[in-house]
């Protein structure tokens, strides 16, 4: 079967304290979930990337790590940069081109372009973030993440219709998994998890507290 990808976005949330108590509480349901037809991943900040490896192993929980971000840059005198050979130490994924990331720091597709060199040079499995069907998507990635801006934060996801057409025109020049993101939530996840091509989701806000990602994750 082929698993769908799930994978938890946590942004610029979550605290130590925060992380350990979503993981616990992840752990003591997971016998609630199908996970034949599921590959479980979270995303959370830099900081936390140590932290949920331990937590993961300690608890045995069939759960990966992603990035949600990385320097353009490798190694060496780059200030604040977290590189893909230092994220490698914790993860084997990596998100690129996040809309937040082209809004508010101003991430351009020269920039991304980099990104993407330094995550495959690495061998990241890399999950690209597209606002519309026509977007640039650079050679290597291996995924495609689908977030129309207007859905993104706003409790507004997009109508399943124009998803679809949305992903066929994507198939047409990307064969990878392409994903859906764009407030998702338990009561209407069975409407975009089975759109024709959608592979998975990228999901933001229903995913910070671990009770609403669990609710989502036991839908199908």
């Amino acid at each position: 079967m082929d698993k769908k990808l799930i994978i938890a976005n946590w942004k610029s949330y979550k605290n130590i304290s925060d992380a350990n108590d979503f993981i616990v509480a992840l752990s003591g349901n997971i016998n609630k979930i199908n996970l034949e037809n599921k590959e479980i991943v979270l995303a959370p900040s830099f900081q936390l990337l140590h932290l949920c490896k331990n937590l993961i192993e300690k608890y045995n929980l069939p759960v990966q790590l992603c990035a949600q971000d990385v320097s353009p840059f490798g190694e060496g005198a780059y200030t604040g940069a977290v590189n893909a050979s230092q994220i490698k130490e914790f993860c084997d994924m990596v998100i690129i081109g996040h809309s937040e990331r082209r809004e508010f720091f101003n991430e351009s597709d020269e920039v991304l372009n980099k990104k993407v060199e330094e995550a495959k040079k690495n061998n990241q499995r890399i999950v690209y973030c597209v606002q519309n069907e026509i977007q640039n998507i650079p050679s290597g990635v291996d995924v495609v993440a689908f977030e129309p801006p207007t859905a993104i934060g706003t409790g507004n996801p997009d109508n399943p219709e124009h998803i679809e057409k949305v992903f066929t025109q994507l198939g047409k020049r990307f064969s990878g998994k392409i994903l859906y993101g764009g407030s998702i939530e338990s009561d209407n996840v069975r409407d975009y998890i089975h759109i024709n091509l959608c592979a998975g989701l990228l999901i933001g806000g229903a995913s910070l507290e671990a009770k609403s990602f669990i609710e989502i994750l036991s839908q199908w």
